[in-house]
């Protein structure tokens, strides 16, 4: 599989991560020869980083297979709308919504999430200074809701390192769907408590995807890294 004849693999990560939460996939997509880059996120609402994400697309030469895992799902579906050189999609434990809806409705109607109760609110200034307010995962509850099946040390750094989302991440209505048009492909945690194994799933079955289960927490792509590398090389394979 050659660089020059292959897609981009841009890896999106989501709320509460950084890029890093993906080098388990990236260190297997390059020994397959996949040109792969994983951009940091902004977090800071559906609206301007799925704008961010979009100009990140154009400025990559040649086709793309956009990778989102959870909120990041939910970027590459608005971002990926405004690209034509996004030829598949690939949702990790992902939200993939339709045009108009919101996140924070959608997480609510989930009966395996938990982690709407392990959300702690901070305040920090917005665009003009004013107050703006984020969610972070209380560090307490974050090996439980986001992580179960990484070892509590593991858990323990990511909770220590997580990057918090604003709440216009969970209020931004979604704009048009690039699912509509592109190929997807799902890896559905079925032990996931954040985004909700029962949400990911329909918004996966709805997008027409080809679904992979796999069991696992939230962030499946941490703790079987190989299972959703496969589900990305197939992407690549079909788009390519």
């Amino acid at each position: 599989m050659s660089n020059a004849a292959s897609p981009t693999v841009v890896l999106v990560h989501g709320a509460f991560a950084d890029a890093s939460s993906w080098n388990g996939v990236v260190e297997r997509l390059q020994k397959k020869g996949v040109h792969v880059t994983a951009p940091a996120n902004p977090l800071r609402g559906l609206t301007s980083d799925s704008a961010y994400i979009a100009q990140v697309f154009d400025e990559i030469e040649g086709p793309i297979v956009a990778v989102g895992h959870s909120y990041g799902g939910a970027v590459i579906t608005n971002a990926a709308a405004q690209a034509e050189n996004v030829v598949g999609l690939v949702y990790v434990a992902a939200f993939a919504p339709d045009e108009g809806e919101r996140l924070g409705e959608a997480s609510a109607a989930s009966k395996d999430a938990v982690l709407g109760a392990a959300l702690v609110p901070h305040h920090f200034p917005a665009n003009g200074g004013e107050p703006g307010t984020e969610f972070e995962i209380d560090p307490a509850k974050f090996h439980e809701a986001f992580a179960a099946d990484l070892s509590e040390e593991e858990a323990a750094v990511m909770a220590a390192t997580q990057r918090p989302v604003a709440e216009a991440g969970f209020s931004d209505p979604s704009g048009r769907a690039a699912w509509k048009d592109k190929p997807s492909w799902a890896v559905v945690a079925k032990g996931d408590k954040a985004a909700g194994a029962d949400v990911t799933r329909s918004m996966a079955e709805r997008a027409g995807a080809n679904i992979t289960e796999v069991d696992g927490s939230h962030v499946i792509m941490v703790s079987k890294p190989q299972a959703v590398a496969d589900v990305i090389l197939k992407a690549v394979a079909a788009a390519g």
